[in-house]
């Protein structure tokens, strides 16, 4: 059986994936497959993201379309935390179905909690399994929200492959970092360093296994906020407006805020006008009705409102008091604008030209494990 690794750097924009901050990987991926920019799923949030890479299929398959839910019918909503939001199989689940050893390595808690059921060997560095640690020799986790956190999952996983060996292994970082430091900061380049040494350790250890190494969205520089709810309502329209990226993971979005939104319209009449009025807006960049979006970005017609809307560069979607907020500091994503991320590739299953978006990895290793 195939031994597979997939590691999601979370938010990783193509700019920190650089040559400098990770000569190991591209030297291995030279040698031994590629490095190239793909796309990933929209929104560009991390479970509409996770659940396209870990299926190799888009959010109308999966019907993952946020980090948040809302029932218009019912008008219920919140976080989406916990398993029964994902509605596809796995890589996990199949290897697992065939006799595969399983493992799901993650900071943020809610990754084991939404794609983890059933996985051998579930490490979180949020909400930490201490018997599973010490089975493994694995020290305590940081502090989720921490510089340190994506190197302890990091670490954790080569001690997994070095005492397991599972057939899959699926981890992913925090992007508490790209939420608060730039390309070219010491920061960033030292999360990427660490990344770089752990897999030249594992490649060293296993130097069979295919290692992809990607991201689940990417990550820019905000200027202006906007409370489209308070803006919609002030021009006098009747709406909801839902956040996909909106999670309880605030120390990374403080206002909630995000590149897309899905507006739900209570008053049908309203609907050319809202239109109308959206398209003029500076801070979007694009509007959509749900039969465009569903077509265009493969998502569940029935889960994205009556319209989407995507903002523009510099703008961001949030959650503030009053309508603008002007920053300096914000980096967020979940626009078009974070859609483009890396893909480095050792022992690749397929050339490099047959990856265009995240869920090809996973898409076309289960086409070859099912021959």
């Amino acid at each position: 059986m195939e031994k597979i690794m997939i590691l999601v750097i979370d938010g990783c924009s193509p700019e920190y994936f650089t040559l400098e901050n990770a000569p190991n990987i591209y030297a291995l991926c030279e040698q031994r497959g590629f490095v190239k920019n793909i796309y990933g799923s929209v929104p560009t949030v991390t479970n509409v993201n996770h659940a396209s890479i870990l299926s190799g299929l888009w959010p109308n398959e999966t019907q993952m379309v946020g980090n948040f839910f809302y029932d218009h019918a019912t008008g219920k909503s919140g976080f989406v935390q916990e398993k029964g939001f994902m509605k596809a199989p796995t890589i996990l689940q199949h290897f697992k179905s065939i006799g595969g050893k399983t493992a799901l390595l993650t900071v943020k808690g809610k990754i084991l909690e939404v794609y983890g059921e059933n996985v051998d060997l579930g490490i979180s560095a949020e909400k930490p399994n201490l018997t599973l640690l010490e089975q493994l020799g694995i020290s305590m986790p940081p502090k989720m929200q921490s510089v340190e956190s994506s190197k302890w999952v990091l670490d954790a996983a080569y001690t997994c492959i070095q005492k397991e060996s599972p057939e899959i292994v699926y981890c992913t970082t925090n992007d508490y970092i790209m939420h608060h430091y730039e390309p070219n900061s010491e920061q960033a380049k030292k999360q990427l360093n660490d990344i770089d040494d752990c897999i030249k350790k594992i490649h060293r250890l296993e130097p069979n296994r295919q290692i992809y190494i990607t991201a689940d969205h990417g990550m820019n520089k905000k200027t202006t906020l906007v409370n489209f709810q308070n803006l919609s309502e002030q021009a006098g329209f009747h709406v909801v407006c839902v956040p996909p990226i909106k999670d309880r993971y605030i120390e990374n979005h403080e206002y909630q805020e995000g590149g897309t939104l899905y507006v739900y319209l209570k008053n049908a009449d309203e609907m050319e006008t809202y239109l109308q009025f959206v398209s003029a807006q500076i801070s979007v960049d694009k509007i959509l009705n749900k039969e465009e979006a569903a077509e265009l970005y493969h998502l569940p017609i029935n889960s994205i409102g009556d319209y989407v809307i995507f903002a523009s560069q510099d703008y961001a979607f949030a959650e503030i008091k009053g309508i603008y907020l002007n920053t300096k500091n914000v980096r967020t994503h979940g626009s078009l604008y974070e859609r483009e991320i890396p893909l480095a590739a050792i022992n690749p299953a397929a050339s490099k030209e047959k990856y265009q978006f995240s869920k090809d990895i996973t898409s076309i290793l289960l086409q070859l494990l099912s021959r």
